[in-house]
């Protein structure tokens, strides 16, 4: 690829690109699946009560993970909408701080029920004296997508002047985000494993040691995948023959498969994601050569009625379905644990057939659950700043305790932090005003 500042080739769709509503929608439903995949709860012979990440011990799964793990994609568009979203603001003569608490607004708005929820319900469990073993487990489990909002957030509050490097740069930045990434990944892989004796690659990881070399790219892999999106949008994958995207596709996967037993990362895609790691950030080029392929097709659903009300419903309130999905599962497991039934083995035949039946019932509860949760979803009209350096502040308040339910899994501690860090942040950026009827969705 050209180190050159890239020229659109095409002009921009005017309006809103209705394919990406669609892709970032069946996102998220596909994450709400995975997740309904992985949560095998059952009880065992002597009716003790057995979790085991079904999905993760088929033999198949590994090969999987590199076609369904889409969260690359999720950060390409949301790098396609930061550009849209960041022009749209300038024409308003919006300020970049302006920006930038409007995108936390949509992220720490929606999180402020579910970290309230959180507290309430672990704090219960402290006092009803249950199993702390069996609570771990659960919470440690429904907090395991919250890395999203620390990372999306990060990614947001850098757009603006990400953008700028890229007018200025163009490929040069994702040259350098990509050496970054690799370094990182070499002193994490490759310098601590000398460092702590250590020769081969368990599938959890070294540990906090091993993760916290890690953690830079939190910031590298994912600016990485925006910056990609920010080519999406000027129009640089469009420009490119069908044989190039394939191309690109087929060099990415070859890529991303010689860096796992190169630098001693993953095969599986999911345990890439904390931190993430070289594979990643090739999957971002890979799926938006992909989506750039399937565009006209998928466009093409989006003007069917039924694919429409999807969206409508989904999109609405896309942030609430992503963050109380898996307390919703636990839940209807919870159900069925307390009920007189006999619950199929995870990874049966039974349990196999009736997860499209639990993915509706999951969808079904968290869209009546969204009801009173959805004036989160909207938009509010800012007030005022408290100080100046109040955004960045703010960003920090959300960001970091979310970065520690990451790295230690849920507790009652992080959970009130990550509380008070929300209703700090949210206080800081005066996102508390009544919403605007706008949907949670952004708008290109």
């Amino acid at each position: 690829m050209s180190s050159a500042a890239p020229t659109p080739t095409r002009a921009v769709p005017q309006g809103r690109d209705l394919t990406l509503d669609l892709v970032r929608v069946g996102c998220v439903l596909l994450v709400v699946f995975a997740h309904i995949l992985y949560s095998g709860v059952g009880r065992d012979s002597d009716g003790r009560i057995l979790i085991e990440k079904t999905v993760e011990r088929q033999s198949w799964f590994d090969v999987a993970s590199w076609i369904v793990d889409i969260m690359p994609l999720f950060f390409v568009i949301g790098g396609f909408a930061a550009r849209a979203g960041w022009r749209s603001a300038q024409r308003r003569g919006a300020s970049e701080d302006q920006f930038v608490r409007v995108r936390l607004a949509r992220l720490a708005r929606p999180a402020l029920p579910l970290f309230a929820f959180f507290s309430v319900v672990l704090g219960a469990a402290r006092m009803l004296g249950l199993d702390p073993a069996l609570v771990d487990a659960v919470a440690v489990g429904v907090g395991s997508p919250l890395w999203f909002l620390a990372a999306y957030a990060i990614t947001q509050a850098c757009a603006p002047r990400m953008m700028r490097l890229h007018e200025r740069w163009g490929m040069r930045v994702l040259a350098v985000l990509f050496l970054c990434v690799v370094a990182v990944d070499a002193v994490r892989f490759l310098l601590m494993r000398e460092a702590f004796g250590i020769h081969s690659v368990p599938a959890d990881g070294y540990g906090f040691g091993e993760q916290f070399f890690g953690i830079p790219n939190v910031l590298f892999v994912w600016l990485f995948c925006q910056q990609v999106g920010f080519l999406m949008y000027d129009g640089w994958f469009r420009a490119r023959a069908a044989w190039q995207l394939v191309a690109l596709i087929v060099g990415g996967y070859g890529l991303a498969a010689a860096s796992v037993p190169l630098m001693g990362s993953w095969w599986n895609m999911l345990s890439n994601q904390w931190p993430p790691t070289i594979p990643l950030a090739v999957l971002a080029v890979v799926q938006a050569a992909a989506l750039t392929l399937l565009h006209r097709p998928l466009t093409a659903l989006t003007r069917t009625k039924a694919v429409q009300g999807v969206m409508l419903l989904i999109g609405s309130r896309l942030m609430t379905v992503y963050l109380w999905h898996l307390p919703m599962v636990m839940v209807l497991i919870g159900v069925e644990l307390l009920l007189p039934i006999p619950m199929p083995h995870p990874g049966g035949a039974v349990w196999w057939w009736t997860r499209p039946l639990f993915f509706m019932l999951v969808l079904a509860a968290v869209l009546a659950l969204s009801l009173p949760l959805m004036r989160f979803e909207k938009t509010p009209p800012l007030q005022e700043t408290r100080f100046t350096g109040a955004t960045p502040l703010a960003i920090l308040l959300f960001v970091l305790p979310v970065l520690g339910i990451t790295t230690y899994g849920l507790d009652l501690p992080l959970a009130l932090a990550a509380l008070v860090g929300t209703v700090a942040a949210l206080w800081l950026t005066g996102a508390f005003a009544a919403p605007r009827t706008q949907g949670a969705m952004e708008r290109a």
